[in-house]
């Protein structure tokens, strides 16, 4: 009788484990999907916040075209835009994608990561020059310009566009113009990839020429696409980030080729 007795009380306690253990699981799913509907509105609204901010700035910006030399620049009126925010530096057109916005500097690659064109936490980010770089001396070898892959298309997101046949076969598409509080410049496009992250193609300056000449080489060798474009020693390159997916980045590469 007692044994019997013995084992109710087992089967009562291993019930009471098993629905305790039932429960917590429920709760840790529960967390899970509230924790993951809170990231999904908050990505939402950084989108809507994001393409409000972008509207403004492209309704109240002055985007004159000039023509000189059979070639066509864009020139920016800076005026509201610095006013706005101080760290910018520049705007940059890339044809065939939605990239027609302005960059900004500051004195890191962290803060603007999380934070949009008017300084707000915002998971978007916006698009920003390297702080090492210094485009008020005709810039460096490599100038570089980093903004998130976001899916709704907002600040490199349309980047991936560049992997595209259509993309790649319109050379109207090559060439990318940007203006800054400096100059306006064009440059043409020599290389397009995607690439596990590495950090690689992320160096600005080089001990000498043959160094250079070996970082050039790696850039063509990974084009997706032959541009038919030639880069020496003597050119200076544009470099645009992005991230193609968790594990990758795209990465275009542009030599300057005009500035006025």
């Amino acid at each position: 009788m007692y044994g019997s007795c013995n084992n109710i009380y087992t089967n009562n306690i291993g019930d009471l484990l098993k629905k305790n253990i039932i429960n917590i699981f429920l709760i840790i799913l529960i967390c899970i999907a509230l924790f993951s509907f809170y990231n999904i509105i908050n990505h939402k609204i950084d989108s809507i916040n994001t393409n409000n901010e972008i509207r403004i700035l492209q309704n109240n910006t002055i985007i004159n075209s000039i023509d000189k030399d059979d070639v066509n620049y864009i020139d920016i009126n800076f005026d509201n835009l610095i006013n706005d925010n101080k760290d910018t530096v520049g705007w940059i057109q890339v044809n065939g994608t939605n990239i027609n916005y302005p960059f900004v500097q500051t004195n890191n690659n962290d803060f603007y990561l999380k934070h949009s064109f008017d300084k707000s936490y915002n998971s978007s980010g916006w698009i920003f020059l390297d702080y090492r770089n210094n485009i008020s001396n005709n810039y460096d070898k490599n100038t570089i310009i980093y903004g998130h892959g976001r899916l709704d298309n907002t600040m490199f997101g349309s980047l991936r566009n560049t992997l595209s046949e259509d993309w790649l076969n319109n050379k109207d598409n090559h060439i990318i113009k940007i203006s800054t509080i400096y100059n306006n410049s064009l440059w043409e496009v020599f290389s397009v990839y995607h690439i596990p992250t590495t950090s690689d193609y992320l160096n600005i300056s080089f001990i000498d020429d043959n160094e250079y000449k070996l970082f050039l080489n790696m850039l063509l060798n990974r084009s997706i696409y032959n541009f038919n474009t030639n880069v020496d020693v003597n050119d200076k390159i544009l470099t645009l980030s992005t991230c193609y997916n968790d594990k990758d980045k795209i990465v275009v590469h542009a030599k300057l080729i005009k500035t006025i």
